[in-house]
């Protein structure tokens, strides 16, 4: 059971296109830079500028970043935020489940969603199917209303990677506000459950959010790789590459 209610709200903030739109270049943008997200800098841009000023403004923020970026550097940086800061993951059933077998069913039922829709994740080098960028693809190619639920079931853990960001001045802050202009607002009893969750963290830890649940593992520090579904909040399988898999409809 979920430890905060999910949003009964069922309507999206944006026009169908609008949000497709974003949740597609948000999902990008969440991924690993490299030099295709560089030379396809003009054509996100365009995109951004047609989006609605509250979410292409910070997406245009970020892209203005990458532009000005050392690539090697954005990739050390993406790194460090996201794969080996455990406050920061990408992977939305980590915050609720932690590393427990519950999050094995949870992750399950990601599956299940995308099956139901006539999406499969095949690609055994691909992302985890809670990975943030795998639900907004889906949600932007194959059925918003499914990925609707699935982010509004996890829309506390979205709160708490956007304060981590927040917190780290992460370039990234930009992407994932973008993102939260596309969600519905939290409520008192969200607030309340986020409190919750950065006190306690996910299950099987026993400290606050400047301490274990969240924070840097020192065992992690050195590893400098680029990032993998096996990170700090991954499955626990060795680095493998990191494509974003196409949670597009199977033939």
């Amino acid at each position: 059971m979920l430890p905060w209610r999910r949003h009964r709200r069922t309507d999206p903030r944006l026009e169908p296109r609008a949000q497709a739109d974003a949740w597609q270049l948000v999902s990008l943008l969440l991924d690993y830079p490299d030099d295709a997200l560089v030379a396809r800098l003009p054509a996100l841009r365009e995109v951004a500028a047609g989006l609605p000023d509250r979410v292409g403004m910070p997406l245009g923020r970020f892209l203005d970043h990458v532009a000005g970026a050392d690539l090697a550097a954005l990739q050390v940086d993406y790194v460090d935020t996201f794969d080996v800061t455990r406050k920061c993951c990408l992977h939305l059933t980590y915050f609720l489940h932690g590393d427990t077998r519950n999050r094995g069913v949870a992750l399950v039922q990601f599956k299940q969603a995308y099956r139901k829709h006539g999406a499969e994740l095949a690609d055994a080098d691909a992302e985890l199917p809670d990975h943030l960028s795998v639900v907004l693809e889906f949600g932007a190619t194959v059925d918003p209303d499914a990925a609707w639920r699935l982010l509004n079931d996890h829309r506390v853990g979205i709160e708490l990677l956007h304060r981590a960001l927040q917190r780290r001045g992460s370039p990234w802050l930009d992407v994932v506000d973008a993102l939260r202009a596309t969600l519905p607002e939290l409520q008192g009893d969200d607030e309340q459950a986020l409190a919750r969750l950065i006190a306690q963290g996910p299950p099987q830890e026993s400290v606050g959010i400047d301490d274990a649940p969240y924070a840097i593992d020192p065992a992690l520090d050195r590893l400098r790789t680029p990032p993998s579904s096996g990170g700090v909040c991954g499955d626990g399988a060795p680095p493998p590459a990191h494509p974003i898999p196409s949670a597009r409809p199977s033939p």
